[in-house]
């Protein structure tokens, strides 16, 4: 009876370090949520306009991480280069997955080392001037920027950004030169306008809608060739005289390859859950902002594909580079 007694004494020891050793169920410690650009710039908007809700859904802090520079590279290289664990999540435009790589064989992350989650919104960029710009219409815009080659500055969020992007598909259509000046994010190429110290932007939604209403920006056209419903008081760019141009971005969220599938899992239904709320659509809204879901993360995944060389097309047809 002793030694029996000793055994089952042995066999529950070992067992117990193994019952503690198990892993804490995903998620059980805050989420960070790394962006690309500053704060107050259209990223960092969407990103904390959502994280309330997605916090929620996932029972867990989220934190709000603005790592700005290079064209959103400096964040996708943090996120690349994190723990492939859930904890560390990237909100990434076309930018960071697939302008950058084009842009620069140097770079220091490939698309590859990211696993797509969902896509979470799209929009159409917003071409806008100073309100004290003799500029009005896109017309306007094309026949100042013929008569004065290289003297029209545009601001943008960065190299490679959608905006940057945005200006050199138009300098492409309309056989125009503008010089771009790039910031270290949104709210700096907006403040800039505002300034006047650059003459225009194909700006975010949620960056410019907010000082056009202001009175700080005139918007003068919507980067799609229709009207959008987001900014249905502005014209599409068939509308404003140039059918052949069409851009619309979108804000999309990813994690480092290797992150588990489970885990995957858990952060698109999170994400999914979150950016229903009424609440959260209504104010992406208000910002010209629509919220735009993928089917899964394997959806998302091949969209990219197809997406990605809309872009690398761009970057080459309008022989796009560093400045």
């Amino acid at each position: 009876m002793k030694s029996k007694t000793l055994i089952l004494a042995l066999t529950l020891g070992t067992l117990a370090p193994l019952s503690w050793a198990q892993p804490a169920a995903y998620p059980n410690k805050p989420i960070r949520i790394v962006i690309g650009f500053a704060p107050g710039g259209a990223a960092d908007y969407v990103a904390r306009t959502m994280s309330e809700a997605f916090s929620k859904a996932l029972g867990q802090t989220v934190v709000i991480d603005n790592k700005p520079g290079n064209g959103s590279s400096i964040a996708a290289d943090i996120v690349a280069n994190a723990p492939a664990d859930g904890y560390t999540l990237m909100i990434a435009s076309p930018s960071a997955i697939s302008v950058n790589p084009a842009l620069n064989a140097k770079l220091s992350y490939k698309p590859s080392d990211f696993i797509p989650i969902t896509k979470m919104t799209t929009s159409p960029l917003v071409l806008a001037v100073n309100p004290s710009s003799p500029i009005r219409t896109v017309p306007d815009l094309i026949a100042e920027a013929k008569k004065n080659p290289g003297k029209l500055n545009y601001s943008t969020s960065g190299n490679g950004s959608a905006p940057h992007l945005g200006a050199a598909l138009f300098n492409l259509i309309t056989k125009t030169e503008m010089t771009h000046v790039p910031y270290r994010g949104g709210s700096f190429a907006i403040t800039s306008v505002m300034a006047n110290e650059t003459q225009l932007t194909f700006g975010t939604s949620p960056s410019v809608l907010p000082q056009s209403s202001a009175g700080k920006l005139r918007a003068i056209a919507v980067s799609t060739r229709e009207r959008s419903p987001l900014v249905p008081d502005l014209p599409g760019m068939r509308e404003a005289g140039l059918p052949e141009y069409n851009l619309e971005f979108w804000y999309g969220m990813f994690a480092p390859a290797g992150t588990p599938a489970p885990v995957v899992k858990t952060l698109y239904d999170a994400v999914r859950t979150a950016m229903q709320q009424p609440s959260v659509k209504a104010a992406l809204a208000r910002e010209g902002t629509e919220v735009s879901l993928s089917d899964s993360p394997e959806q998302y995944g091949k969209w990219l594909v197809d997406d990605s060389k809309f872009w690398v097309n761009l970057v080459k047809s309008a022989n796009v580079k560093i400045d």
